[in-house]
């Protein structure tokens, strides 16, 4: 048994019904959506049409959203509808990253996660999804795909149906009928902001003033006519001598979306950006002295001296992993459920694993500090190299959380764990020339973290390159390199990540300059912090519907 949903767009006449069904079903609040219609016109006057596409969760049967939930509050049922708890969800906005059909939110009187569940209490007692029972036209086909005897199986069988977005591999059990790509494709519109009834967001997302609904009004309208259509004119220049528009043809362009959902802002805001930044520094201040405590001849230093630099580090260590924690359980939208992550884990999410990695690099520098005041040598040594592997796991293991997040594709590159190491000693080896500038370290040690950032900063160049340069395999990541090399990120990224926080540090270590490492440990933290940023942030503009 599998249940699936069919759309026939021969039929829908965007009435929105099944929306106001599905709101009134289950009681979803304004600004926030289950199902809703989506309107794209597309052609040029007068030879257009509007196109209308139900949107919703596509109960894959791959689901990211559910492999990515830290505490299983989306799961599979027998009958393959893919149903969520909202007594265990944390508020993570891990599954609205993952989901590629935009199809989660955030309920933001529950600030829990929640979606179309299709209507499984109704299934349950043998009714069909609110949205199905309410459709005049009999657009929306539900039922079980693998029992030959029902409506959706034999349509099935009879139609050509397409899905969105096959190419991501959830396998989605939501067909279309008369799908057109226009509509379907989420970056074959613009999202405008001037949709009816589209200003109404309540969304947990991080919005700044490019990114909120922006009121209807003539003038938003004009503006995004004329950026629908490719125009260059001004907004008065397409206003007549009466001050009402010109002929409609001028603002009609090929395709243009003229109603959808509202915008959801930026899920993973400056939180997830300095938590990453704060677990570089937590990690690298660890790596690396215990780097060169493995390789003695490369730093130069006494067996002490190196033991001062390892305490050191584990401090500094101790304290960023506590911002980071804080930093975490902040971004949560339920804080007070953040130990659900570590007492009711699903395994298969990395954001699980990660909190575990973190767990244990705190609890293993701990245990190093403990046994080395008792004088335990063979437990120090343990310590010492258990809380080296953690280090490493939790320095990289974000890039693997991105990973499952397959509604991002630039987040899917191969060099991500690289970057995540590389930024770990980069910030390490900052972090710990600032801290020693503070206390009077040894100067051959200075020489030592030196040498570090300089690799490591030649490390980082090649490695954003390679980020930036590979071949994409879908738009959604060409148009995330877009937006950083060329777009709204360009001069940022130029400027400070490039600039500021490679280009200038390098060029000062390599010189000689007195007092080059400190000023240049400070702009290589302010780089990284500026590269997750960009990182974090420049996937999320891309629109998922």
């Amino acid at each position: 048994m599998r249940y699936g949903f069919i759309i026939d767009n021969r039929k829908c006449i965007g009435c929105h019904a099944c929306t106001t069904a599905c709101k009134s079903e289950h009681d979803v609040p304004l600004g926030v959506f289950r199902t809703w219609v989506k309107q794209v016109e597309k052609g040029v006057f007068p030879n257009t049409r509007r196109l209308f596409s139900v949107m919703r969760c596509n109960q894959c049967t791959d689901a990211p959203c559910v492999e990515i939930c830290p505490v299983e509050a989306l799961y599979f049922r027998p009958d393959g509808i893919v149903d969520f708890d909202k007594n265990r969800c944390i508020g993570c906005k891990s599954c609205m990253q993952a989901c590629p059909y935009d199809a989660l939110y955030i309920d933001p009187d529950t600030h829990t996660a929640a979606k179309c569940n299709y209507c499984a209490h109704r299934v349950d007692v043998g009714l069909e999804p609110a949205c199905v029972n309410v459709c005049p036209e009999h657009a929306i086909i539900s039922g079980d795909m693998e029992n030959p005897a029902t409506e959706i199986s034999q349509l099935l069988a009879r139609e050509t149906v397409t899905v969105r977005k096959a190419a991501k591999g959830t396998r989605p059990n939501l067909f279309y009928i008369d799908g057109d790509e226009a509509s379907l494709d989420p970056i074959a519109t613009e999202k405008p902001d001037y949709t009816l009834w589209g200003a109404q967001t309540r969304g947990v997302g991080h919005f700044s003033k490019d990114t909120e609904q922006l009121a209807f009004s003539g003038d938003s309208l004009l503006k995004a006519a004329m950026e629908s259509n490719g125009a260059a004119t001004s907004a008065g220049e397409l206003r007549n001598t009466n001050g009402g528009l010109k002929s409609v043809d001028v603002l009609m362009g090929a395709s243009r979306r003229v109603y959808d959902a509202p915008n959801k802002g930026l899920l993973w805001g400056w939180e997830v950006s300095a938590y990453v930044w704060t677990k570089a520094i937590a990690a690298g201040a660890f790596l690396v002295p215990a780097f060169a405590l493995a390789f003695p001849q490369l730093s130069g230093l006494a067996d002490f001296e190196l033991l001062g630099m390892t305490a050191a580090g584990v401090m500094l260590s101790l304290i960023f992993l506590a911002l980071t924690g804080f930093l975490l359980v902040k971004d949560l939208d339920q804080p007070k459920r953040f130990l659900y992550v570590l007492l009711r884990p699903h395994w298969g999410s990395w954001l699980v694993k990660g909190a575990y990695a973190i767990t244990a690099f705190g609890g293993f520098l701990t245990l190093l500090i403990a046994s080395s005041m008792l004088g335990w040598a063979w437990l120090s040594a343990l310590a010492f190299w258990l809380a080296a592997v953690a280090g490493v796991l939790t320095a990289v293991y974000t890039a693997f959380l991105f990973a499952q997040a397959k509604g991002r594709d630039f987040w899917q590159s191969p060099a991500l764990a690289l970057h995540m190491l590389v930024h770990s000693f980069m910030a390490g080896s900052a972090a710990l020339a600032f801290a020693g500038f503070l206390s009077g370290a040894p100067e051959i040690w200075f020489g030592f973290l030196q040498n570090v950032m300089l690799v490591s900063i030649a490390v980082n160049l090649l490695t954003m390159l390679v980020e930036l340069t590979i071949t994409h395999p879908t738009s959604d990541a060409k148009m995330a390199v877009e937006m950083i090399a060329k777009g709204r990120y360009s001069k940022l990224f130029w400027w400070v990540v490039v600039l500021l926080g490679n280009l200038i540090p390098f060029a000062a270590l390599m010189s000689g300059v007195t007092g080059a490492l400190p000023v240049s440990s400070v702009l290589v933290l302010a780089g990284i912090y500026f590269t997750e940023k960009i990182w974090v942030e420049a996937p999320q503009r891309i629109q998922l519907s």
